[in-house]
């Protein structure tokens, strides 16, 4: 038999053997002489002696604690050839250490190989973690992929710690206590975040450096329920600087990034709100910014209603004392019809959600690119070739539908509007409805702004590892609420991802339970924000400033002329040059030279 089939048979012992063998001394050789290789091409070889040879060695030391010899030790490549300590036994028939010596005369070769192992590398993995420690670990690992900020800085919270923000005493390095975040330790992370998106919020930074000056905000008291991110930390600093003071709450559970909440909390403002609130923190946080001796809110921006609802319904005398609302979800704008269709609206509000610069922009191109990093991040799932069903054509559902069909997936639409289900059509999208395709889609996303698209019926009748989601503002899109019954199994996966599991093993992959996919489980671009963040604020100089008569209590669209300037102050980012009018064009047009060039009924 050949040195080669020996060696084969050698290395079919298990590692539990070479986890018992004694560990190859450093100094001594592995590659046999050339007269042992001469000597092992030359004389026979039976298949009894190699392992008889392996059969009568005696024990030895093991060269790890037991349980850790196998465990993380071994490279890829490793795994394939036993360690030395297997192959070569300190016993008195070896021929100099080099080759093995059957119990008839033969002589086997002793494979090449590489140590695996050094002392220092042996004593760095015996330092095995803690119960603590590994449980520190896995959470870590789990949440890297969804935290909102890099998962580099995820050694700067403390996993371990469940203990709720209410119940703990914070102040910042000034001795103000006014704010309840996760952790106060986190706002020189958070601050280098902030200083990230100032790079890519060049309009809101402009404005900043242009109005400061005259302070137009200037005894504004602001109360503010959004997404508390990098961007709206620049927004808060934005209208700081302009004279104004604010107090914050967020509008997501899911969607604070802490470290910028402690970086806010430093910078003295009173920020209420950690990323996973439970239901009652939620409006706890709202209280808080609310709630407070000596000072009264005369602005309002908010962000899906909740704070808006919350002080008609609790505060009606703060309530009238409103100068404005700036509200810029479809859900929170709907509300805000309501009360006033009902006559119970007694302050003017600003509807940012339907402006161009937000419905063009932050609906469309803005989740265009955050519905792929949101899956992706959450599932690893590959779209090319994924069947998808997306409820809703507006400019979210657009956006959603034109990144998914550029990665290959087959897109379906389903649309109660026939304007937008013909846009859907000529856009290569066939329509449908939902119970036509759900048994065979795997992935369905939900951005209509109503309530209950996708309901149990829907959930049970959708195949084994479909992913369901939200886009929309809301979470009433999914009924959620359905899948808590006790013949259904939750199993956390990682942070907010969920499997619904059924009593026949079939599953269903929830993100978010049901809330806002992409501020929930990624980020978003900074500069679209950008865009929001700037009309948002010009929103709030409008109506503090506004003479008394012209906005009555109603709901108003952000002015023509307004979008036009917060287009402009982007421009200069894509150096990009407008075309001016001349005098004969503009007249001939109708047009000031300056614009508005479009009339309000005009779409995009």
């Amino acid at each position: 038999m050949s040195v080669q089939v020996v060696a084969a048979k050698m290395a079919e012992v298990e590692l539990k053997d070479v986890s018992a063998g004694k560990a190859l001394p450093a100094e001594s050789p592995v590659t046999p002489t050339s007269e042992e290789k001469t000597l092992a091409r030359n004389e026979p070889q039976k298949e009894a002696g190699s392992s008889a040879a392996a059969a009568t060695s005696p024990p030895a030391e093991p060269s790890a604690k037991a349980g850790e010899g196998s465990r993380g030790l071994l490279a890829p490549s490793a795994a394939k050839i036993p360690q030395a300590s297997a192959l070569k036994h300190s016993d008195p028939q070896q021929n100099g250490g080099d080759a093995f010596v059957n119990r008839d005369g033969t002589v086997a070769e002793a494979p090449r190989m590489k140590k695996i192992q050094f002392a220092d590398q042996k004593q760095e993995f015996n330092k095995r973690p803690s119960k603590i420690g590994r449980r520190s670990l896995s959470r870590s690992i789990s949440q890297s992929s969804t935290d909102s900020y890099s998962s580099a800085a995820s050694y700067t919270d403390s996993s371990d710690d469940e203990t709720s923000p209410r119940d703990k005493q914070q102040k910042n390095s000034k001795g103000n206590g006014d704010f309840c975040i996760k952790n106060i330790k986190q706002a020189d992370f958070g601050r280098r975040e902030i200083e990230i998106a100032e790079q890519e919020m060049p309009a809101l930074m402009a404005l900043r450096k242009r109005a400061q000056g005259e302070k137009p905000l200037a005894g504004a008291k602001v109360v503010g329920c959004t997404h508390i991110t990098a961007q709206t930390a620049v927004l808060m600093e934005t209208l700081s600087a302009l004279g104004a003071q604010c107090r914050w709450a967020a509008c997501n559970i899911y969607s604070t990034q802490n470290e910028v909440a402690a970086a806010l909390a430093e910078g003295g403002f009173s920020v209420f709100a950690w990323k996973g609130e439970s239901e009652d923190d939620f409006w706890w946080c709202i209280d808080r910014c609310v709630n407070v001796e000596g000072w009264q809110p005369n602005m309002i921006l908010d962000d899906g209603g909740d704070l808006t609802h919350w002080i008609y319904k609790k505060y009606p005398n703060m309530f009238k004392k409103i100068k404005g609302i700036v509200e810029e979800s479809v859900t929170g704008v709907h509300r805000l019809y309501q009360l006033s269709k009902a006559g119970k609206l007694c302050v003017p509000a600003m509807n940012v959600n339907d402006s161009v610069t937000k419905q063009k922009f932050d609906n469309l191109y803005c989740c265009r690119e955050s519905i792929l990093d949101g899956l992706k991040r959450t599932t690893d799932v590959m779209f090319g070739g994924k069947q998808v069903v997306v409820c809703g054509y507006g400019e979210v559902g657009k956006g959603c539908c034109a990144a998914l069909k550029a990665m290959g997936s087959i897109v379906y639409v389903t649309e109660i509007d026939p304007i937008c289900a013909l846009q859907a059509c000529m856009d290569g999208f066939r329509l449908v409805k939902l119970n036509e395709v759900i048994r065979q889609v795997d992935i369905v996303i939900t951005c209509t702004g109503n309530k209950n698209v996708v309901v149990r019926e829907h959930l049970d009748r959708m195949k084994n590892g479909c992913i369901v989601c939200n886009m929309g503002h809301s979470n009433t899109e999914i009924d959620v609420a359905s899948l808590r019954t006790p013949e259904l199994t939750w199993e956390r996966v990682r942070s907010q991802v969920d499997h619904i599991i059924w009593p026949d093993a079939k599953r269903i992959v929830l993100l978010a339970e049901g809330r806002l996919l992409n501020l929930s489980c990624s980020t978003v671009p900074t500069f679209v924000l950008s865009i929001t963040a700037t009309t948002q604020a010009l929103a709030l100089i409008e109506l503090y400033n506004a003479p008394e008569g012209r906005y009555k209590q109603d709901v108003y669209l952000l002015p023509k002329k307004m979008d036009e300037y917060v287009a402009s102050l982007h421009l200069p980012t894509f150096d990009a040059h407008l075309t001016e009018l001349t005098d004969e064009q503009a007249k001939y047009l109708g047009l000031n030279k300056n614009g508005p060039f479009k009339p309000n009924y005009y779409r995009y």
